[in-house]
Order: C-alpha cells, then sequence, then structure tokens
C-alpha cells in the first residue's frame, strides 16, 4: 500500500518517540525541576537567562537565606535587596526587575496567587505572561510547564540544535516554528514534555555542545542519516521537515 501521502506526519512522530525512548534509557528520568516549590520554579526560570544553572542555585539560596522565597516577603521585598540577591546570576538588575514585574502583575491580575495564575485557561495565561517586561517565549514556556503543569514545550537553543543536526528541523528555525513542529507531532503531554525538554538538555551539554560535538557518546547517534557524525554547522536533511516555516533563532543563542 503505498502510504507516501501520510509518511511525513507518521516518520516524525514515531522518531521523536524513537529519540525519547533512546534518551531516557540512556541517561534516565531527571526529574526536572530543580526547585522545590512553585515560586522557585518561577525565578529559576527567570534568573536562569543567559548564564549557568550554578549560578541560580547561588542566586536562589542567598533568595533563601534572606527569607525571600515566600511570595508574600518577596512581593515587600525592596528592589535593591532583590538585586543584591540575585546578583550571582549575572544580569542582576535586569532579572531583579523582571522578577517585580512579574509579582506587580501577579498581584494586579490574579490577588498574587500563583494557584490563581495557574487555574486560567492555558493559552490565556500565555499570552498575559508574555506580555510582561522581561519575559520571552522561553522563560513563559519553563514557568507554565515546570510550574503550572500545562503544556508547552520548551523549545530551548538546546532542543534547536540536536533536532536540527539530525534534520527534523531547518537549522535556522526559531523558537516558535520548532514548538509548533514538536506541539504537532507529539501528544499535549505535561509529564512528557517535562521529561523529553530535560532529557533533550542534558544530551545537548554532554554530547551535543555547539562546538565539538560528541557524536560517538551520544545516545542519538544512531539516528544520524549516515550513522556517523555531525560538524557543529553541518545539518542533514527530511522530507518532513518542508513544511516547517523557518524563524531564525536569535543571534548568539547557544
Amino acid at each position: 500500500m503505498e502510504l507516501a501521502a501520510v509518511q511525513p506526519e507518521v516518520g516524525a512522530a514515531e522518531e521523536l518517540r524513537r529519540y525519547y525512548q533512546a534518551l531516557l534509557r540512556r541517561l534516565g528520568p531527571q526529574r526536572w525541576w530543580p526547585a522545590r516549590t512553585r515560586l522557585g520554579v518561577v525565578l529559576g526560570a527567570i534568573l536562569t537567562q543567559n548564564t549557568a544553572w550554578t549560578n541560580v542555585t547561588r542566586a536562589l539560596s542567598r533568595l533563601r537565606r534572606a527569607g525571600l522565597l515566600s511570595l508574600s516577603r518577596l512581593q515587600r521585598a525592596s528592589l535593591r535587596d532583590l538585586e543584591e540577591c540575585v546578583r550571582p546570576a549575572g544580569f542582576y538588575r535586569q532579572k531583579a526587575s523582571t522578577i517585580r514585574n512579574f509579582l506587580d502583575w501577579l498581584t494586579r491580575t490574579c490577588d498574587g496567587s500563583l494557584a490563581t495564575l495557574f487555574s486560567r485557561p492555558a493559552e490565556e495565561a500565555r499570552r498575559e505572561l508574555l506580555k510582561i517586561t522581561g519575559l520571552g517565549p522561553e522563560t513563559v514556556d519553563a514557568i507554565l510547564l515546570y510550574a503550572g503543569r500545562r503544556p508547552f514545550f520548551v523549545a530551548d537553543a538546546y532542543t534547536r540544535r540536536i533536532l536540527a543536526r539530525h534534520g527534523l528541523v531547518p537549522a535556522k528555525a526559531g523558537y516558535a516554528a520548532v514548538q509548533e513542529f514538536l506541539h504537532r507531532h507529539l501528544p499535549a503531554d505535561q509529564a512528557l514534555f517535562n521529561e523529553y525538554h530535560a532529557l533533550l538538555v542534558e544530551a545537548g551539554k554532554r554530547f551535543c555542545r555547539r562546538r565539538e560535538p560528541d557524536c560517538k557518546a551520544c545516545p542519538l547517534k544512531a539516528f544520524l542519516p549516515d550513522g556517523s557524525s555531525v560538524g557543529a554547522g553541518r545539518n542533514v536533511s527530511r522530507s518532513y521537515r518542508d513544511d516547517l516555516p523557518v524563524c531564525v533563532s536569535p543571534a548568539g543563542a547557544p
């Protein structure tokens, strides 16, 4: 029977399923997000922008020592105190302002309640969060996925790099295009998105680095078209990526 007409959709979904299974077998459950509370997830998602997680951990520890990992106390904290606490995460003035913007918005629209925020319809919550100065799609989706348990795949730089090098998406496909691809080919399952994203991040850090990728040791090596390796700039092709819109990624993405 001729299946060429439906092969693009079936092929991409099956390929993504096989990637997930291979990563999970090799790397094991990642148990993300590495935070104790919903508020910790929100703060971590903001603080991790353009920095390593070790720096986020240091900033969260300072917030904890200052007693500011309570939503009510954090809302009363001065901007200066907030800046001092988050300094280890870098861009501390910008990140402190983003946290303040989020808290002010939460107070105005959700009576200062994260539970109220996450009880809103998912798409509505996402639209409103994206209006807050300092919050972009990746940060908002991390908040909704990991704190709100809503099914938004975080199509970060690691995810885009791995999928592009395996030819599932164009090399210059941006955040929105890659997220749309994943949402189209994966079931809308929060737990799946959580684990899959975490596995891709771990694979990106350990194997699929921007420079000098270690393809020989990567759990996804077998899925490269020639079964060998890719250079940092080489991408392969797949028929089922042809209908994906191209949105150029921001300059300087890792």
